[in-house]
C-alpha cells in the first residue's frame, strides 16, 4: 500500500511538473511573439540594441551558427540606421572565455565601427543582460538581438522589469542542429518563471553606471 501511495505522489508531481513546463513555454511565446520581428522595417528606431552572447565555436571547434547569425543580424540592424550603438552582452567569467570580445571582433569584421560597440562583460544570463542594460547602462528602451526563441524570453524578462524592449530575430539554425538548444529553452523558460516570480533573482553583478554615447 505504501508503494502505491508513493507511486501516486510521484506520478502527480511528475504531471504537475510537465504542466508547469508547458505553461511556462507557451506563456512566454503568447506574450512576446507580437513583440519580436523578422522584418527590420517594423522595428522602432532607438538608441541601443542589446546583442545577446553565445559561444563563437562549438565543442568540436566548428563555427557556432547561432553566433554567426546573431552577428549578421546585429550588423544589419546597425547599418539600417535603426540603432546608434550595439551593447554586446555576454559571459566573461573565465580568463580564456570572453563572449563580448569575440562579438566585438565579429562585428568589426562586418564593418560596424568599434566606437559604436559597447561591451558588457557580466551578461552571464539573459536576466543579467536585460537588467544590466537598464540599471548599469541606463537604457529603459532597446532592441534585443538573438534567435526568435531567445528573444521571446529576453523580451518577457525585460517587460517584467519595466523595460520597453522588442526583439529583432536572427536567422535560426536547422532543426537537427538546434534540437538540444530548443530543449534547453523549455527548461530555461521554467527557470525564468522561478527567477521572476518566486526567487526574485537579481544579476550576479551590477557595479558603476556606464554612459553610452557620451
Amino acid at each position: 500500500m505504501k508503494m502505491k501511495k508513493w507511486l501516486l505522489v510521484f506520478a502527480t508531481l511528475s504531471i504537475a511538473g510537465i504542466l508547469v513546463l508547458v505553461y511556462s513555454y507557451f506563456a512566454v511565446e503568447h506574450y512576446s511573439s507580437p513583440l519580436v520581428f523578422d522584418d527590420i522595417e517594423k522595428l522602432p528606431a532607438t538608441k541601443v540594441a542589446v546583442l545577446l552572447g553565445t559561444s563563437s565555436n562549438l565543442v568540436n571547434g566548428g563555427k557556432n551558427q547561432y553566433f554567426e547569425n546573431r552577428m549578421n543580424a546585429a550588423a544589419e540592424l546597425y547599418k539600417s540606421g535603426k540603432v546608434e550603438y550595439l551593447l554586446v552582452s555576454g559571459d566573461n567569467r573565465q580568463r580564456n572565455y570572453n563572449e563580448p570580445v569575440a562579438m566585438q571582433a565579429a562585428l568589426i569584421k562586418r564593418s560596424v565601427p568599434q566606437d559604436k560597440i559597447v561591451l558588457d562583460y557580466a551578461g552571464f544570463r539573459t536576466l543579467d543582460s536585460m537588467v544590466r542594460a537598464k540599471r548599469v547602462f541606463g537604457q529603459s528602451k532597446f532592441i534585443v538581438v538573438s534567435q526568435k526563441f531567445h528573444n521571446e524570453r529576453a523580451v518577457y524578462i525585460a517587460h517584467h522589469r519595466g523595460i520597453d524592449a522588442v526583439g529583432f530575430n536572427a536567422a535560426d539554425v536547422e532543426i537537427a542542429a538546434g534540437f538540444k538548444t530548443q530543449l534547453r529553452e523549455v527548461l530555461a523558460r521554467f527557470k525564468m518563471m522561478l527567477d521572476l516570480y518566486l526567487l526574485k533573482t537579481e544579476p550576479h553583478f551590477l557595479g558603476d553606471k556606464i554612459v553610452i554615447g557620451e
